[in-house]
């Protein structure tokens, strides 16, 4: 493809791009195909020979599109919110342009010096604790998913009691009597860091939570003296703001104070929620975040970046540095040397890394604050509106407390009903919802955070399950 074709068909795609945000709505939410539908379309075997872009572009419309579930529908309730923008997009294809390796300050210093700007950006924005800020002895990353941001947490954890020579912390490895801990909502990427770091499950404390659904102080510090009292070593502690099922927040000042008192170190999983704290009413959730080691959110969830975006923050990088620097000989240069510049290979798992700042800025710069808390406030309004519908109908009842722009609700049917109007609502294709368990009853959640719904959807929506939920009666 020569420069001129791809100006060509570059157009042809960004106006694709275009026409699809223009009528995601118009798409059945959840993707109607069968398994195998889509491999049934496909030929056995790759072409031998360069196929035209335009039949490429067709088999998308043909093949691809009846596939996809659409997330950016604004009818797309469930699960949490992976949404995106124009300017999001457009930052991705110049980072894809630009094709940037940036494990090393020196292969691109435009990626690491633009990355720390703009995290710090958001420390000033979110109001995070000035621990995090890259002038000191922290810092923040992007990571892909807080998934990794978690298990990199843990692994900082482990390693921060280990000698400061890198060969002794590869040789000692985890040691055998670290314990964590976390709460009974926590996301499952907690349990599965547990099972990568090689530590096992059975040294992972699941803590109960209240009749909010937030993690328990007490058992928490129960549980912890009980495991030192047998020799193991209180080491992790991960709390939730903004819990995958409900929406809870766990108790961050009471958890700090009693991870300080035992020496754990204590990582705050804010994936979803933490996008809120841009609006400063919402930012209660986060008090007592000055206690913790590590903090992570997504704005690929609510701040209209599109995935792969986690911002991981530390407050002492030398433990996250301690569990994950390597350095052979071909990665030595002077600028690293030097001890002047970062090196983000050694804050994460991966060495590659792309130049996901650029999505970042691009939204940040082009949306504004002011306009990134009036989209925010709007969610959380309009997911007010909806708690109140449904606590005044005698038909449904909220299953938690409403959590900012997660409404948890079920029918008074029992579980077969709401079972049966979840699968119908689902299955008509005019908007999509997600189930979870919550006093062993399943519940249903409306997740209120796609970039282009409005208040019409959510009405809409509201009319489609009550309105369902009668004929299924």
């Amino acid at each position: 493809m020569t420069p001129e074709d791809f100006r060509k068909h570059g157009r042809e795609v960004v106006d694709w791009i275009a026409d699809y945000m223009e009528q995601v709505d118009q798409y059945p939410v959840l993707s109607r195909v069968e398994p195998g539908d889509i491999r049934a379309q496909l030929p056995d075997s790759p072409p031998l020979q360069g196929e035209a872009f335009d039949q490429i572009l067709e088999d998308v419309n043909r093949v691809i599109l009846p596939g996809i579930t659409h997330w950016q529908s604004p009818n797309f309730f469930g699960y949490f919110p992976a949404n995106t923008s124009p300017p999001s997009i457009l930052g991705e294809l110049l980072a894809a342009g630009l094709g940037v390796q940036g494990m090393l300050w020196t292969t691109s210093p435009a990626c690491t010096e633009l990355e720390q700007h703009v995290l710090d950006w958001l420390i000033e924005m979110l109001d995070l604790p000035a621990t995090f800020h890259s002038s000191g002895d922290g810092g923040g990353v992007i990571q892909d998913t807080a998934s990794s941001a978690t298990l990199c947490a843990l692994l900082a954890a482990c390693y921060r009691e280990q000698s400061d020579n890198p060969r002794d912390t590869r040789r000692l490895g985890i040691d055998s009597w670290q314990v964590a801990y976390t709460s009974d909502q926590a996301h499952s990427s907690v349990e599965k860091a547990m099972m990568i770091a090689g530590i096992g499950t059975d040294r992972l404390r699941v803590i109960d939570s209240d009749e909010n659904w937030s993690m328990r102080p007490d058992l928490l510090k129960q549980q912890m003296d009980i495991d030192r009292s047998h020799g193991l070593k209180p080491t992790f502690v991960c709390a939730t703001v903004g819990t995958t099922s409900s929406g809870a927040v766990d108790p961050l000042p009471a958890i700090g104070a009693i991870c300080r008192d035992h020496g754990a170190w204590l990582h705050v999983d804010a994936a979803m929620a933490g996008t809120a704290a841009i609006c400063p009413e919402f930012r209660e959730m986060h008090d007592g975040l000055e206690l913790a080691d590590s903090y992570a959110f997504n704005p690929h969830k609510w701040m209209f970046v599109n995935f792969d975006c986690d911002c991981f923050y530390v407050a002492d990088r030398r433990p996250l540095l301690r569990a994950l620097s390597v350095l052979p000989d071909y990665l030595r240069n002077r600028a690293s040397q030097s001890g002047e510049v970062v090196d983000f290979r050694d804050w994460h798992i991966p060495l590659g890394r792309r130049f996901r700042a650029l999505k970042l800025w691009f939204v940040i710069r082009s949306f504004g604050v002011q306009e990134l808390q009036q989209k925010i406030r709007s969610h959380v309004e309009w997911a007010g509106r909806f708690a109140d519908w449904v606590s005044a109908d005698d038909d449904f009842e909220l299953v938690a407390p409403r959590s900012l722009n997660l409404v948890c609700f079920r029918h008074k049917g029992g579980d077969d009903m709401n079972r049966k109007l979840l699968d119908a609502l689902n299955d008509s294709g005019d908007l999509f919802l997600t189930h979870t368990q919550l006093d062993d009853r399943l519940t249903l959640r409306l997740s209120i955070a796609q970039t282009s719904t409005t208040l019409e959807h959510v009405e809409r929506a509201w009319a489609a399950i009550r309105g369902t939920a009668t004929e299924l009666a």
